[in-house]
């Protein structure tokens, strides 16, 4: 019987200390992110109205059909006259970049953001573990990466990853591969560069569908820090609860609505196509269908379930009427504080907007990120994120969903829990007084408005001059 009760008693500690190493292992496996950087390039680079016009009229192969699409396109874009533009447009050699430009646009941010985030956590590049570099319309060889590590003098034995062709949504695709690495590998840092070269991707053609991108794209980047060791969980800005990727790929609808590719007459672009906003909704509702369980209370979802089933019932007696019953609508406000949206332009926001039943104060920082700094491709979230920090409204305990789309068509979202008070303001922290302005509304029409009134039969580009 002695024998017996050791076998169990033991058997009893086997259990409990698998279970202890199990939960003390998965402790190991956080994701925090520790600080972030995002670039604020030069005021020499900032693209007001006037010369906005000037680099439209150097477009030789405009005409003012093409004028007058892209007047009304900056018009309603929610995009103001501060925003970035590369040193290259500045040069007035955007027509004929040279691969010196794009990797030069791409170390200026390097230079002054990773330093920046290392700087205030005090680390070197040598604590470095792991390196996750994201510019999707620019590779070069060596890889940007690689230039990184060679400037910086990383270590040899560190993890590198280099994404390209991943799109706007791609500093999520980066941080889920950070969390990936954090599962198996204990008490590392990880640095995540998220940008995009625009010196070798001006569009130079007249097609409407390719050149919508040159409205929208500005300059930015960010350098994101994070860790997995428990030692640094209170000092670190957010702890990432989960991260769902949905990619639509396989569907040739949504893979061809964001796409590089050459027009007719042979001129490389980027191009949007008027179904894009189709794909966009499958592939956030997708999305959204994955992550609700996983961030939003119980009784939310038991809620949206019964007055789903509620109407099933209730339509089926309407149809003989006529009659549509409106659809339940899930309520997202009840488990997340925060929306972080992708500054895709000002139809994403209103889109998301709408959609999630948000309000005009949940959207202030989507539409003053796009006012200030345009559409940053996939470093777009952080400036968002960096917007409501100034703002102080980043408090112990809150919860953030990042939202972003990206070619292919993909939509990945993630939600943070802020894990102390934040009120740095990063990138904001010298202009976040003078935000939100009393308009949005930019002085393109009152500059170029008389385009809209020119004939086209008798316009001459010495006019536009």
């Amino acid at each position: 019987m002695e024998f017996l009760s050791i076998l169990y008693a033991l058997s009893a500690l086997y259990f409990i200390f698998t279970l202890w190493k199990r939960y003390d292992e998965k402790r190991d496996q956080q994701c925090y992110i520790l600080d972030y950087e995002c670039h604020k390039p030069t005021d020499d680079r900032k693209l007001d109205t006037e010369y906005s016009g000037e680099i439209i009229k150097r477009t030789k192969n405009l005409g003012l059909l093409e004028y007058q699409f892209l007047l009304k396109a900056i018009v309603s874009s929610g995009i103001g006259e501060q925003t970035y533009a590369p040193r290259i447009m500045f040069d007035c050699r955007e027509s004929c970049p040279t691969l010196e430009d794009s990797i030069t646009e791409m170390e200026e941010f390097f230079h002054d953001s990773i330093q920046k985030v290392l700087d205030k956590q005090g680390l070197s590049p040598s604590q470095i573990d792991v390196l996750v570099v994201n510019v999707s319309m620019f590779a070069s060889v060596p890889s940007l990466a690689s230039r990184i590590i060679n400037h910086y003098k990383m270590r040899e034995d560190i993890k590198v990853y280099n994404l390209s062709g991943m799109g706007c949504s791609a500093s999520l695709i980066s941080v889920g591969i950070v969390r990936s690495i954090f599962k198996t590998n204990k008490n590392i840092y990880a640095l995540v560069v998220t940008s995009e070269s625009l010196s070798p991707n001006w569009y130079t053609g007249n097609a409407r569908s390719m050149i919508l991108a040159n409205c929208l794209f500005r300059s930015g980047g960010c350098a994101i820090l994070l860790t997995n060791k428990r030692a640094l969980k209170n000092k670190a800005m957010f702890k990432l609860n989960c991260l769902v990727r949905t990619h639509h790929g396989a569907k040739d609808e949504s893979y061809g609505c964001c796409i590089q590719q050459e027009d007719e007459q042979g001129r490389l672009g980027f191009h949007l196509a008027k179904h894009l906003p189709k794909a966009a909704t499958r592939a956030f509702v997708d999305n959204l269908r994955e992550i609700s369980p996983k961030i939003l209370p119980i009784g939310e979802l038991v809620r949206f379930m019964l007055a789903t089933f509620l109407r099933k019932l209730r339509q089926s007696s309407s149809n003989k009427l006529g009659t549509t019953l409106p659809k339940p609508v899930i309520n997202f406000k009840t488990g997340v504080d925060h929306f972080c949206i992708h500054t895709g332009g000002k139809a994403v926001i209103d889109g998301i907007g709408k959609s999630l039943g948000l309000t005009e104060h949940d959207l202030e920082p989507a539409r003053m990120t796009l006012h200030r700094f345009g559409n940053t491709s996939a470093s777009s979230l952080w400036y968002v994120l960096a917007y409501m920090e100034a703002k102080k409204r980043l408090k112990k305990g809150d919860t953030v969903l990042m939202i972003s789309f990206g070619a292919g068509f993909k939509c990945n979202s993630c939600f943070l829990e802020v894990v102390r008070d934040l009120e740095d303001g990063n990138v904001w922290k010298d202009e976040i007084a003078m935000y939100p302005p009393k308009s949005l509304t930019n002085p393109f029409m009152e500059k170029f408005g008389w385009l809209q009134q020119e004939d086209p039969s008798t316009f001459k580009l010495e006019n536009l001059l």
